[in-house]
């Protein structure tokens, strides 16, 4: 009697690198396009369990929004997707592998892979000065946002005890470097809360605020233009923020801030939302990268390499419509890239043509406090309220999940009836490195918003 053994193909897996915009959504669009295909797998590697709305970031810092309703669970999110919670260590182009890092013990996984999309981000820039990366607080995450929080009222907590007028002042002075969409939308915010805090402290007042922000151009939020920079400048203003152009922060001591134009401003907080740079694991690669960025074609597709695919921060992503430019690293833009590659990937999965990607901006927007906004769209300037409740409506259609949409809307109405909340969810006596951090937080859910759960 003869057995025949019928061998099972191998499933085809798909590899995403990154939990950002263009990560989940190309998990999310390859989930649609091969929910039938038993023949295909998708993972997604993700330094958390969690895919954070960054747009609303500064309303976390500013008390706004619960901490938990700007994220999704990525298993909730993606629910035919294997997610991986882990450190990408290496990528292994030429035997198809990446090697993860997980859990506390930081135990190694190997993942192999057919089609590998790349979508690491960036991470903040602090220009190689030992200083910032020490003592400056960045705002690029979650943990960024809860800590600058805490931060800044642990500081009025300090500044209304203090008897020492010098010690105050550099209390109560709060530095912000760059006047970008992330560096504007946080000093607005961060003006707005410590200002709505004030009377709780009985020894303080509005006289003995400063809050900065030091742009290193002419004209703060120049994606916008002239104009609309412009007009935010005179709103901050009008608001008690002190803004300085044509300078650059260049370095800090636990109780300075020096600027480059040799101004020395007493503070103890500086806020660096200065740029970011590609994730530096990008230049270790084998193949061709501009800016630190990795270069792809047309297609989203790096050249020499036909299995591997790039999207987002960490992609020089050429524009067909205006030869030798790049798409910019913006949400709407990783968004749009990530349904693409998954439409390609799909397409080479199956021997059908590829799609070129090519998008155009709709519109910028940015929230700078107190129910005001400055917006462009489709060429259109706006700003005041119009805007900012344009602001509003547009990201809040784009926050993944009815149950989400419900809670920011629930929050904000909440923020037109009742003051902000003025209490620290943690001890920032703690070590400065969140994922070193023994933080005692507030509630459990918390820990869950931060991904700690499968770290600590």
């Amino acid at each position: 009697m003869i057995v025949r053994l019928t061998h099972r193909p191998r499933k085809k897996r798909i590899v995403i690198l990154g939990g950002g915009f263009g990560g989940v959504y190309a998990a999310i669009h390859l989930e649609k396009l091969l929910a039938r295909d038993n023949a295909v797998e998708i993972c997604l590697v993700s330094r958390d369990n969690f895919f954070l709305f960054t747009p609303m970031l500064h309303e976390i810092a500013a008390s706004d929004l619960e901490i938990t309703n700007i994220v999704n669970p990525l298993r909730k999110l993606l629910r035919r997707v294997e997610v991986l919670v882990g450190d990408v260590k290496q990528i292994d182009l030429s035997n198809k592998r990446v090697l993860i890092s997980r859990g506390y013990r930081n135990d190694s996984q190997q993942v192999d892979y057919d089609h590998l999309v790349i979508a690491l981000g960036s991470i903040t820039n602090f220009h190689n000065v030992t200083a910032f990366s020490e003592l400056a607080l960045a705002m690029k995450s979650l943990p960024d946002a809860i800590r600058l929080r805490a931060h800044v009222l642990r500081h009025l907590e300090d500044a209304n005890s203090e008897s020492n007028s010098i010690d105050r002042q550099s209390l109560l002075t709060f530095v912000v470097a760059g006047g970008g969409f992330a560096g504007v939308e946080t000093v607005a915010a961060l003006n707005d809360f410590v200002r709505e805090a004030l009377p709780f402290y009985p020894n303080l007042c509005e006289e003995m605020l400063r809050v900065m922000l030091v742009h290193s151009g002419s004209v703060i939020l120049p994606e916008l233009g002239e104009s609309l920079g412009r007009y935010t400048q005179k709103v901050l203003a009008r608001r008690g923020v002190e803004v300085r152009f044509n300078t650059r922060v260049k370095s800090m001591t636990e109780n300075s801030v020096f600027l480059v134009d040799g101004v020395a401003i007493p503070s103890r907080t500086l806020v660096w939302t200065a740029g970011t740079v590609p994730n530096p694991l990008i230049l270790s690669l084998p193949c061709a990268n501009e800016r630190g960025r990795i270069r792809v074609n047309q297609f989203l597709q790096v050249p020499d390499w036909p299995d591997v695919w790039a999207v987002g921060d960490c992609a020089f992503v050429p524009d067909i419509r205006n030869p030798g430019k790049c798409h910019p690293p913006t949400a709407q833009h990783a968004m749009r890239e990530g349904r693409v590659v998954a439409q390609n990937i799909a397409a080479a999965l199956s021997g059908r043509p590829l799609k070129s990607f090519s998008f155009k901006t709709i519109g910028l927007l940015a929230s700078i406090g107190r129910r005001t906004g400055v917006a462009r769209v489709f060429g259109f300037n706006f700003s005041g309220f119009f805007a900012w409740w344009m602001w509003r409506t547009v990201y809040l259609s784009k926050l993944p999940g009815l149950d989400k949409k419900i809670r920011v809307a629930f929050d904000w109405t909440l923020d037109l009836l009742f003051p902000k909340d003025v209490c620290a969810v943690y001890d920032l006596d703690q070590s400065r490195d969140f994922e070193k951090d023994k933080i005692q937080l507030g509630a459990v859910e918390v820990f869950e918003a931060c991904a700690q759960v499968e770290r600590v």
